[in-house]
């Protein structure tokens, strides 16, 4: 499967997309939550998945490689969702919003899989 570029992908795009929504929404969150907290930790691993899907999707590597950078990326999208319902249970996130993104990070999660099926070597 040849990819012009990662932006192309509709996986990269819904990530990114998520990922910008997640940093909105952690920004009021409380200061000691900020920095090495639960706001620093869902930003870290919402942008990780759209760092890791450009890192290894963009350079001539080998499959191994590639598929080691969407494993990366479908784990840093599993650890959005753990932190999204910490922030649920913490009261900082209507359990409405979360659902609705966590749903959403299971489709990426569900895309990205679908990325390291077809690279099965």
């Amino acid at each position: 499967m040849t990819i012009k570029s990662y932006e192309d992908l509709d996986v990269y795009k819904l990530a990114f997309s998520l990922a910008l929504r997640v940093h909105k929404l952690a920004e009021p969150l409380p200061k000691v939550e900020q920095y090495g907290g639960l706001a620093d930790q869902i930003r870290r691993s919402s942008k990780g998945i759209c760092a890791n899907l450009a890192e290894g999707l963009s350079k001539h590597m080998s499959l191994a490689d590639e598929r080691k950078f969407l494993s990366i990326a479908l784990g840093s999208a599993e650890e959005t969702r753990v932190w999204l319902s910490f922030m649920e249970k913490l009261e900082y996130l209507e359990k409405e919003t979360v659902v609705e993104l966590r749903e959403e990070y299971s489709r990426v999660c569900q895309m990205i899989f679908g990325l390291l099926e077809k690279r099965r070597g």
